[in-house]
């Protein structure tokens, strides 16, 4: 029976530790944030090669025909 007891605050002991260690919900919001904004710049870093990428092919395109005739 002593060894049920120590085995039980054993655990409601480890269960406070992992309540004091858990995050609050503003600091969670923060790292939702931050992950929101991280994945908006890849998607406008994305946008901007490709249309610099468009931009490079039309001036290539366009010096290119210049010089054929």
């Amino acid at each position: 029976m002593a060894s049920l007891l120590g085995t039980f605050l054993t655990l409601i002991a480890a269960l406070a530790e992992e309540e004091l260690n858990r995050p609050s919900a503003a600091e969670e919001g923060k790292k939702v944030i931050r992950a929101m904004l991280i994945v908006g710049l890849i998607f406008i870093a994305v946008i901007a090669l490709g249309q610099l990428s468009r931009w490079a092919s039309h001036r290539r395109e366009g010096r290119r025909r210049s010089a054929q005739y």
